[in-house]
């Protein structure tokens, strides 16, 4: 990262390159880390793909899904190791690549000689972003479909429902989005503090606290709930395996709904005696549908998104119209 801005590209003849100008000298300023990302995003790669085919093979000498499977996915190091790795894309793109990528210009002095440069300002900005965002999505986009078709044929195995943030947020359109969206973050956060480590410790308690917390209620509250009411003490339908419960109640015959330890008493007679009372026949859960997950990705997706573009744009409106 110690290149400069002021490095003059190769003389021309001398070879053809993909890219040229500013957008060569963006990537050659970057290069170790763009390495390191783009590395463990193809060792994550494999790591997917062989981790399938192992699974595949063992799948197919029990004679799945003909026959029980058992439960390879338990205590599985491979997807815990591979899980982990993927979670940790946000914050390493949004502390590492986003953070520093315009507040290390700026602290080292390099960001003043890009108005002394045949580029103008605006091209600076647009080659730094497009380097940012172009890893962040590279390495969404593949991870995320490799992932996706590791789980996909075979989510009935997996410990974790769909609308965990392990699967939810690493399949689909989902995690390139995440990718994008706390990368914008971290460089608006780098444009606004103009210096490195304050710029990451904040964008790290920015990222941890919107992956711990804010993402977990708002991805709960982008599918549509759906009720369901079935007599009491039957068994829940064998549809409903793959739905998300969001609550449950207790209900009478006129429809009439009321907690789920409403009669929850001491001894069985008291029980009785209340359920009587209040004339219980049947039990009613809240749930949302394994058909909803497209969705409310694609929901999740578009907010993403369009925080990236709001962040994008308060960071263009900042270096552009500010001293740098």
């Amino acid at each position: 990262m110690s290149t400069t801005l002021t490095e003059k590209s190769a003389e021309p003849g001398t070879g053809r390159r993909l890219l040229r100008g500013m957008p060569w000298l963006v990537v050659r300023q970057h290069r170790v880390a763009l390495a390191c990302v783009l590395g463990l995003t193809l060792l994550t790669a494999l790591w997917i793909l062989y981790e399938r085919h192992e699974l595949v093979q063992l799948l197919d000498a029990k004679g799945w899904p003909e026959k029980d499977a058992g439960r390879p996915m338990d205590n599985n190091r491979g997807y815990n190791y591979i899980t982990s790795i993927i979670n940790g894309f946000p914050l390493i793109l949004a502390v590492f690549i986003g953070a520093p990528l315009i507040a290390g210009d700026q602290e080292s002095g390099t960001a003043q000689l890009v108005t002394t440069q045949s580029a103008s300002r605006r091209q600076w900005l647009i080659a730094k972003l497009g380097l940012a965002y172009t890893l962040a999505l590279v390495s969404g986009v593949v991870l995320s479909a490799l992932f996706t078709w590791w789980w996909k044929p075979h989510r009935s195995l997996f410990l974790s429902e769909w609308i965990d943030g392990v699967i939810f947020d690493n399949t689909g359109p989902v995690l390139p989005a995440f990718l994008l969206f706390l990368t914008a973050a971290g460089i608006t956060i780098g444009a606004l503090v103009r210096r490195v480590l304050p710029a990451m410790v904040l964008t790290f308690f920015f990222t941890a606290v919107t992956t711990l917390f804010v993402w977990d209620e708002v991805r709960v509250r982008l599918g549509s709930p759906k009720m369901f009411t079935y007599p009491m003490d039957s068994e829940l339908p064998a549809r409903f395996d793959d739905a998300y419960e969001v609550d449950r109640w207790v209900g009478s015959a006129d429809g009439t709904l009321y907690n789920w330890g409403r009669c929850a008493e001491a001894t069985e007679k008291a029980q009785n005696a209340c359920i009587k009372e209040h004339g219980i026949v049947n039990d009613v859960i809240e749930y949302i549908g394994y058909h909803q997950m497209a969705g409310m990705q694609w929901l999740a997706a578009g907010i993403l998104l369009a925080g990236t573009a709001l962040l994008t744009a308060v960071t263009l409106w900042r270096v552009s119209r500010r001293p740098l």
